[in-house]
């Protein structure tokens, strides 16, 4: 869906450049882009920023999750893998076995691996070794943690699916490599855990800051997620988000990258939620 959306709306921008018979200087092309559902708005965002800018070159972005989005890099079907976790041993291997090289990072943003509740939740704040319990299923009432007994005291766990850089990210993190209870349901995207935590009193989740519509963020270890906290790290879940390609930017990919890094591109992941690198 999200592919034909954007697919069409580079052959709507072609289809009115002929109407007007305005020839489009500067270099022609494609590049694609899969990987982060955590990124996929703010991956969108920059394709329909840079497409503007650049008239003779459509930007094909898709989804599906960090893991899926790396394995098509290796396997040469991609141009560019967002990602919001770093590459993991074997994929770096892979990489060279096909490539020649370990893979090329690019820092793109930073994001906060936010706890999602639901608004009527009493909870403030959660230390790392309580959403350990909880999403270890070692802890499973609200109650255990202060809260009152109500008859949303029943803990609701929300994840993310296993292609999921999140997932990985929470598990390496906050749960410091446990298995996530069996009771927990499981989401595809981030905006699908945000769906679900904001329909259901007693759900916890996890996802990316910029996606947190109709939930309420917690903070962890006393410190909230904020921009502030985000960028001088001191809110302890914070991350970077990547851009992976295979050879060093060359042509077309570097150009994206370029804009992406610069004024515009930063521009567009403070508009969309995230912290950006720098202020532009």
């Amino acid at each position: 869906m999200l592919r034909s959306a954007f697919v069409l709306s580079a052959l709507l921008a072609t289809n009115a450049a002929a109407l007007t018979a305005q020839p489009v200087d500067g270099p022609r092309g494609s590049i694609r882009i899969r990987g982060s559902d955590t990124m996929l708005l703010l991956v969108q965002r920059w394709s329909e920023g840079f497409m503007t800018s650049h008239p003779g070159i459509s930007v094909e972005v898709r989804g599906g999750g960090t893991t899926k989005g790396l394995e098509a890099l290796i396997a040469g079907e991609v141009d560019i893998a967002s990602a919001s976790r770093p590459l993991r041993p074997d994929e770096a291997q892979r990489m060279l076995e096909r490539h020649g090289s370990l893979g090329f990072s690019v820092l793109a943003a930073r994001d906060a691996l936010s706890v999602y509740v639901h608004p009527a939740n009493p909870i403030s704040d959660l230390t790392l070794e309580q959403l350990r319990a909880i999403f270890t299923g070692r802890v499973q009432r609200w109650s255990q943690l202060g809260a009152e007994r109500t008859r949303a005291d029943e803990i609701m766990v929300v994840n993310r699916s296993p292609a999921s850089g999140s997932r990985l990210f929470f598990r390496e993190h906050v749960l410091l490599g446990e298995r996530y209870t069996r009771r927990a349901r499981v989401r595809p995207t981030t905006a699908n855990v945000a769906a679900a935590v904001a329909a259901a009193p007693g759900a916890i989740g996890y996802g990316g800051i910029g996606l947190a519509e109709g939930v309420r963020l917690l903070e962890v270890e006393g410190v909230a997620p904020s921009f502030a906290n985000i960028r001088n790290g001191a809110y302890p879940i914070s991350r970077y988000l990547y851009l992976y390609i295979s050879a060093p930017p060359a042509g077309l990919v570097k150009q994206f990258i370029d804009w992406m890094l610069g004024d515009d591109g930063q521009r567009v992941v403070a508009e969309v939620g995230y912290v950006p690198l720098r202020d532009p």
